[in-house]
């Protein structure tokens, strides 16, 4: 691992080490019945996390942390924290893993766990464990508000923790790295509260045995989010396999897709859409050329010239091909539009329907902004990839004509421009080499 990842690591471990003598201070003493109720919940701790499942960037998700607050709230203090930390311990030794992920998944666990801890106690929250046969109502009453408090707070710890050791480790934007790690479990995340208290509280009234009873539909809905998980990231592999069997044909354009897909989820994003529609765009921008996948494009994909007019109507087909295709995918069905118009002009001179305005696609016009720039920045045979101040030439002149006004002076605005070109700078003056920018967006 990289320093900067052992120094996030050593920092995390060093903060564990301050919030467990923390809460070793407000107790320090061990219960028998607090050390049995822990003990029950780490042996139920123990199945989950040997059903963990894989998640995107190499994270594994469980509902071990059930286990681990419910035993926050049954028994607050020194005997949870230490159950939480041997339970994970245990787990990380017989995993074949780099000493630092083992460290961290021991460390942010502790982290989370004191400082749920610490805030049930704080704020005035009582021993579960120590309230007897007290009903459902009655427990909320006395302890509902310090237990939900402490779950959040120890939710948002776990997540910030392993936020930000993926994003350093991998060089992405924190943002970047919630929207992969964590939005595929926010579903589990809002439901946490409410069921890791029925959880104690069915531990705490009806006793272990029933616990373990209500654990088996608990592992129960862990193995739907799995499958959920798994299938999402099942399509999103499958999609990237597609994509680069198509631009494996193009020596030209390796990449090409990606990069489209890259600028227009950061204008649509610049445009304030929904994280929902910048997420079809998104998909819509990965796949916006796969109608080339078709047999008739290969001898044009993989020539090194010019096209002669031919070829280019014959090029001209591949966004309904591609509509074509995606059509036969339910799941997909909803990006056909964008697929189908991003070659369309804002003036009605595009293809393949000569529609214009706002009657294009939403999505079709971002994409065809994002396609037209990486169209216009790569190095071909027969021209080098042109400059930002070229390119931004360019959208200046086709504002209106070829893109929707609205979206270009989005792009062109600093904060959009600088994500796309991170290290441009602001337009010189003088003569700039301008291009055909349908030509160069195929």
């Amino acid at each position: 691992m990289s320093n900067r990842v052992n120094l996030y690591v050593a920092g995390v471990c060093t903060l564990a080490a301050a919030l467990i003598a923390a809460v070793s201070s407000v107790d320090s003493a061990f219960s028998l019945s607090s050390v049995s109720s822990v003990a029950v919940l780490a042996v139920l701790a123990i199945a989950a996390e040997a059903l963990t499942f894989l998640m995107p960037h190499a994270t594994r998700g469980s509902v071990a942390y059930i286990a681990y607050l419910a035993g926050v709230l049954i028994a607050p203090g020194t005997a949870s924290v230490v159950a939480v930390m041997l339970v994970k311990s245990a787990v990380e030794i017989l995993q074949r893993k780099d000493w630092s992920k083992r460290l961290f998944n021991v460390a942010q666990h502790g982290v989370s766990i004191c400082l749920a801890t610490l805030v049930y106690l704080s704020l005035g929250g009582q021993a579960l464990g120590a309230l007897g046969n007290s009903s459902l109502s009655h427990m909320t009453a006395l302890a509902g508000v310090p237990a939900f408090a402490a779950i959040a707070v120890s939710t948002v710890a776990n997540t910030l923790l392993v936020v930000g050791v993926v994003a350093i480790s991998k060089g992405q934007s924190l943002l970047q790295v919630f929207r992969d790690v964590k939005l595929p479990m926010i579903g589990n995340d809002l439901l946490a509260s409410p069921v890791v208290f029925l959880f104690a509280w069915v531990f705490v009234a009806f006793g272990s045995i029933a616990a373990a009873c209500l654990w088996v539909p608990i592992l129960g809905l862990r193995q739907l989010n799995k499958t959920n998980v798994q299938l999402a990231q099942m399509n999103r592999d499958l999609l990237q396999l597609m994509v680069k069997s198509i631009e494996a044909r193009d020596p030209y354009t390796s990449g090409h897709s990606r990069r489209v897909q890259e600028y227009a989820t950061i204008i649509a994003r610049g445009l304030k859409l929904s994280e929902n529609e910048v997420d079809r765009i998104s998909q819509a921008a990965l796949l916006h050329d796969v109608g080339k996948i078709h047999e008739k494009y290969h001898p044009i994909l993989t020539k090194p010239d010019r096209l002669t007019p031919d070829e280019w109507a014959l090029m001209k087909e591949h966004p309904v091909d591609g509509a074509n295709l995606v059509s036969t995918m339910t799941h997909l069905r909803h990006l056909i539009p964008a697929i189908r118009h991003h070659h369309e002009n804002w003036d009605g001179t595009g293809y393949p329907d000569m529609i214009a305005g706002e009657l294009i696609p939403l999505a079709a016009r971002i994409i065809a902004v994002a396609d037209t720039i990486d169209a216009m920045t790569s190095e071909r045979p027969y021209r080098p990839g042109l400059s930002p101040e070229q390119v931004r030439a360019e959208l200046v002149r086709c504002r209106g004509r070829q893109f929707d006004p609205v979206i270009a002076d989005r792009v062109l605005s600093s904060d959009v421009w600088s994500k796309i070109f991170p290290s441009s700078t602001e337009p010189v003056t003088g003569p700039l080499r301008l291009v055909r920018t349908e030509r160069v967006a195929v």
